[in-house]
């Protein structure tokens, strides 16, 4: 297998985008590695540790599609729609520090502030913790925010944006040692990647997590033909989880809870109203990400998300096969 090093440089990063007119930054085999060296800070490697929240505002508008540095695409050879790239988080590491803030009119509560926040964190060498005020100390857990295959069709998508081709999923179990399953829904499936955080909550209520980059990033990449997925997929050690997205919480609680429906009664074979009475019993409901932004800069507006987390451990050994051969066929 081989590894494939993408530098992050004006050639290889959109800022805010998945882009369809873009030239591949790699061109690789299932079962290939690639290498995100020193990857770039919000738009377009702009953000700077200590700027004041000011000096940070003209950046949001300079970056109309969003603040992300996507890395991509990276082309899969042999993918075609209908089938599913497994992308495997094998190391991350953050850079030495990292942001969370909020400016007026987004988040959970859009008018119960009357100034804009911005804290800076610093992390240890072991990159294991993140010291925030009041001698509070965060375990620091990072992850990749945003990751998908380009959706059909040619115009640009907005980063901020997410659905069925993956984008802005902000769940904060891809961590290293996961697998992110997304639909291949073009020719080389096309896989972009982007927004680096080193710990977030369930909700991520203010809009932002602690925001940072990588010094280095690496994804095996494993493609899987003709496995019906409809949605992405996050598979840990211990659960695999669904995403649905909405214009309200109630609307991506209810898609969320189809998918799992859908998608485990298909690779498990047991019957949906089962899955069903299983998803009430069983599985945990939460909120990925309540945005709400009543005064953007930005072009698109991301959906609330909820995420489900479906626990291995309650399926007997026979039904776990039988899931793993629906998502990785030989």
């Amino acid at each position: 297998m081989t590894t494939h090093i993408v530098e992050s440089t004006k050639e290889t990063v959109r800022s805010g985008y998945l882009d369809p007119a873009a030239e591949p930054v790699a061109v690789v085999e299932s079962g290939d590695t690639v290498s995100y060296p020193h990857t770039w800070t919000h738009w377009g490697n702009e953000a700077v540790f200590g700027m004041s929240f000011a000096e940070r505002e003209p950046l949001r508008h300079r970056y109309p599609h969003g603040p992300y540095s996507m890395l991509g695409p990276v082309e899969i050879l042999g993918a075609t729609p209908g089938d599913a790239v497994e992308c495997t988080l094998t190391s991350l590491r953050t850079i030495d520090w990292g942001w969370n803030s909020f400016p007026l009119g987004v988040g959970a509560l859009p008018n119960d502030f009357k100034e804009p926040y911005v804290h800076y964190f610093r992390f240890d060498e072991a990159r294991e913790t993140a010291e925030f005020t009041h001698a509070i100390r965060f375990p620091m857990a990072p992850f990749l925010g945003v990751a998908g295959a380009e959706p059909a069709g040619s115009q640009p998508v907005s980063a901020i944006l997410g659905g069925a081709y993956g984008g802005n999923l902000v769940l904060r179990d891809f961590i290293v040692g996961s697998s992110l399953f997304l639909p291949v829904m073009k020719q080389g499936a096309r896989i972009w990647i982007g927004d680096v955080h080193a710990l977030q909550g369930d909700g991520v209520v203010d809009q932002t997590a602690i925001e940072t980059a990588a010094e280095d990033i690496r994804i095996c990449y494993r493609l899987h033909k003709n496995v019906a997925l409809r949605s992405p997929l996050l598979e840990t050690n211990s659960a695999w989880i669904c995403i649905g997205f909405g214009e309200s919480l109630d609307d991506a609680l209810v898609a969320c809870l189809r998918e799992v429906i859908h998608w485990l009664s298909s690779a498990s074979g047991i019957q949906e109203a089962e899955v069903y009475a299983l998803a009430s019993m069983s599985v945990s409901f939460r909120i990925t990400q309540y945005s709400h932004q009543t005064a953007s800069a930005y072009s698109s507006t991301p959906p609330k998300a909820v995420h489900a987390v479906i626990s291995k451990e309650i399926f007997p050994a026979e039904i776990r096969d039988r899931i793993d051969l629906w998502l990785r066929p030989a």
